[in-house]
Parts: structure tokens; sequence; C-alpha cells
């Protein structure tokens, strides 16, 4: 999976918008494939335009849970803002996701200021839906 901060520095690369949103979808195809078996109501994301699918798995880490994420949509530019997301989150300590601010990040690509209001309504859905998931983690960590 590619990290942040490779993405940080390629996007600094990118002149171009064009290049820059080709470069989110590259990221997105390169998620592995989620199974059919993930495509449930379950795991949609509500409050994206798209369809949006995410599971979560929770492993005990030294420092509480720590969360993995898998994830899909039928949208290709979604898809890569999902890659995005996992980057900042996958593999992170619950603790770790709810301390990191993901709309920051966003900001800091310039990504936010050029997604379409449903577009950044949909991230913010998939921002919210993983924080939940770290706070349940925690929850039942106790």
């Amino acid at each position: 999976m590619t990290r942040i901060d490779e993405i940080f520095e390629n996007f600094s690369l990118l002149d171009q918008w064009d290049d820059r949103y080709r470069y989110v979808i590259e990221l997105g195809r390169a998620l592995p494939v989620l199974s059919d078996v993930d495509h449930t109501e379950a795991n949609k994301v509500r409050g994206c335009a798209s369809q949006v699918w995410l599971t979560t798995h929770v492993t005990r880490g030294a420092a509480g849970p720590v969360l993995t994420f898998e994830g899909d949509s039928d949208a290709h530019i979604v898809k890569g803002l999902i890659a995005i997301l996992f980057a900042l989150y996958s593999g992170q300590s619950a603790t770790g996701i709810l301390a990191t601010d993901a709309i920051a990040a966003f900001d800091r690509l310039g990504l936010r200021e050029n997604l379409t209001p449903q577009r950044s309504n949909g991230l913010h859905a998939m921002v919210e839906r993983i924080r939940s998931d770290a706070r349940a983690a925690l929850a039942s960590a106790d």
C-alpha cells in the first residue's frame, strides 16, 4: 500500500490537476479487490453519492486496537480517495486514527477544494465511518 508521505511527494511533483486526478485514479486501481461477499448493505458507507463499501479489521496491538481497512467504490475517483484514506489510517491504532485530521491532509493535497460538493460530502462520510469504527474498537477494548 502507498504511504501518505509518498502521496504528498508525488502530488507536489504534479502541476496539472488532470495529472493529479489521474494519479488519484491510479491509487484506487492499486487497491486490493474487495471480495464480493463484502459488498453488503452493512459495509456500505451512507452519505456517499457513489457506492462505497468499507470493511474494518481490528487486531490488538501494544498501543491498543489497531485498525486495517478494505474498501471499494463504483467510481474511480472515489476509489482513489479511499486509497488516500487508507494510506492515512490503515494499520494505525484507534487513538492514532482519532488524532489524525484527514480533512487537513486532503487540504494539504489541495484535493478538497477541487472536489464537487457531493464528493466532499462523501469524503466526510468515509472519514466519519473510519473514526466511528476507531471509537467502537476503543470502547470494546475496555
